[in-house]
């Protein structure tokens, strides 16, 4: 059994040097964790999309230079949520996932690009890649807010092996309800941990909905968070997927 920890973010009007500082002591409070997550587009906010091409980074810029610093100086596998990434003259929505020693170990580009009430869809380049990693933790497979409404990707990860679902999101009201629905859906049918980061606090005129969670492979949600920032701990019984695969085998009965 490993400790979780999901850092739900409040997302106001501070500049983004001064949020990625927040978020370093933030991670400071959640030393003894073995896998911390971060929501979607946390350093500039989701839907600030005047900034995306002006606060884009490489995987080797400052945001994830930083991130990488602070999983090596605590020890944990860390999912630093995304960030806009520029890449031969294209914009991505970008995860990365660091392990213990800071090093990067996964990359998701984000492959659903949400069009509803949101700019993403036109500024940037959709991703190509199923990612799943395997770690001493278990296997890993990384996906982006609105790729939560697509249960292909997940089938695909699950076909690559994957125990756990790490989600980064910058889910708005007033979809809560669906929020709420996905994370535990996604969990059931693949028989698979799910581990989300949320968003709260207001974003252009947005408000984020929060309630990061922790859903084990029966769907039952062991850590909540609300509508406030917080950092909610959870554990992951690895062991745990492949007795629920084994006593209900609905993933094994699947014919297409």
């Amino acid at each position: 059994m490993f400790k979780t920890a999901s850092i739900q973010l409040w997302i106001g009007e501070e500049s983004k040097a001064e949020r990625i500082e927040r978020v370093e002591s933030l991670l400071d409070q959640v030393k003894g964790a073995n896998l911390v997550i971060l929501p979607e587009v946390w350093n500039i906010g989701y839907f600030s999309f005047d900034l995306y091409s002006k606060e884009s980074e490489t995987v080797n810029g400052e945001t994830a230079q930083r991130m990488s610093q602070k999983a090596k100086e605590h020890g944990f596998y860390l999912h630093m949520g995304s960030f806009i990434e520029h890449q031969e003259g294209k914009l991505f929505n970008t995860s990365l996932l660091f392990d213990p020693n800071g090093k990067v170990i996964a990359k998701y580009q984000k492959i659903h690009l949400f069009g509803y009430g949101s700019l993403e869809s036109k500024i940037l380049s959709r991703g190509a890649e199923v990612v799943v990693v395997e770690t001493d933790i278990g296997k890993i497979g990384m996906c982006t807010c609105y790729d939560l409404r697509f249960p292909e990707l997940f089938r695909s990860m699950l076909d690559r092996g994957a125990e756990i679902f790490l989600v980064a999101s910058g889910w708005p009201y007033p979809r809560l309800e669906h929020w709420l629905m996905f994370n535990r859906v996604r969990a059931i049918e693949n028989s698979a941990y799910l581990l989300s980061s949320n968003c709260v606090g207001k974003n252009r005129g947005t408000q984020f909905c929060g309630h990061s969670m922790v859903v084990d492979p029966w769907g039952v949600i062991s850590a909540s968070g609300g509508d406030e920032e917080c950092i909610l701990w959870g554990e992951i019984e690895i062991e745990k997927v492949s007795t629920v695969r084994r006593e209900f085998p609905a993933v094994r009965d699947r014919v297409l």
